[in-house]
């Protein structure tokens, strides 16, 4: 019973992933991770066979280590992936707060300019 609710389980995650998807909600790019680890979970709830097979051809004697060491790796990978993805963009946004700087101090300098030519 616990394998057909992990099926189901599987399926709605994947279900509620590609309506964020296509609502726009997740990027086509990161959705598709997620769709995998759903398919994963639907794989293993409906043919947990596979994994004790794959498990088995590996000489790991206790198949759901495979699972959690698999779990436990995507995940290191996922949150990899997260932090270089927040590197780049705290790098973007940083040189974008330096291009406003310097167009503010560029606009102060005209209207000052403007000022003083209105002056004279």
């Amino acid at each position: 019973m616990a394998s057909v609710v992990t099926g189901i389980i599987g399926l709605l995650v994947a279900g509620i992933i590609l309506i964020l998807i296509r609502k726009d909600r997740l990027h086509a790019e990161h959705g598709l991770g997620w769709v995998a680890v759903a398919l994963g979970f639907v794989l293993l709830g409906f043919s947990p066979s596979v994994f004790d097979r794959v498990a088995q051809y590996f000489g790991i004697a206790y198949p759901p280590v495979l699972a959690l060491t698999l779990a436990t790796g995507i995940l290191v990978i996922k949150i990899l992936l997260m932090d270089i993805e927040r590197a780049r963009i705290e790098a973007r946004n940083q040189r974008l707060v330096q291009r406003v700087a310097m167009l503010e101090t560029d606009l102060e300098d005209l209207k000052q300019k403007v000022r003083s030519d209105q002056r004279e």
